[in-house]
């Protein structure tokens, strides 16, 4: 039978304790430790060497972000056909019923993307 009682807990309970005040000694530590020296230099900032040029703030296009979350989407969705085609033997005519029904969904969320035209670049 286990022990369910408070006191088995303890030796977790201390481990936790443990690791924070480690984390928050350390971070501490680091921050009254270490060097305080801000110049110009330093408190600019780094882009690859290249000195900075205006806002960085510029806007982009929302179909930039838009185009990057559907590639996401659409490449995320094709990873669950893996295990499909690890399983292909086994699942026989159930299993390709199954995925090209999931194949058709795709298919219905693609075209009504290109009927929206959420792939077009120019406004």
């Amino acid at each position: 039978m286990a022990n369910t009682t408070p006191v088995a807990y303890l030796p977790i309970f201390i481990m936790f304790t443990i690791a924070l005040g480690f984390a928050v000694v350390i971070l501490f530590l680091t921050h009254r430790v270490g060097p305080h020296r801000k110049t110009k230099v330093k408190l600019e900032t780094f882009e690859c060497g290249i000195e900075t040029k205006g806002n960085a703030r510029v806007p982009f296009s929302i179909k930039y972000f838009l185009v990057a979350i559907l590639f996401v989407l659409f490449d995320i969705e094709v990873i669950f056909m893996y295990p499909w085609a690890a399983n292909f033997k086994e699942l026989k005519l159930t299993g390709v019923i199954e995925v090209f029904s999931f194949i058709a969904l795709l298919l219905v969320g693609f075209y009504y993307l290109i009927a929206k035209k959420a792939l077009k670049w120019e406004d």
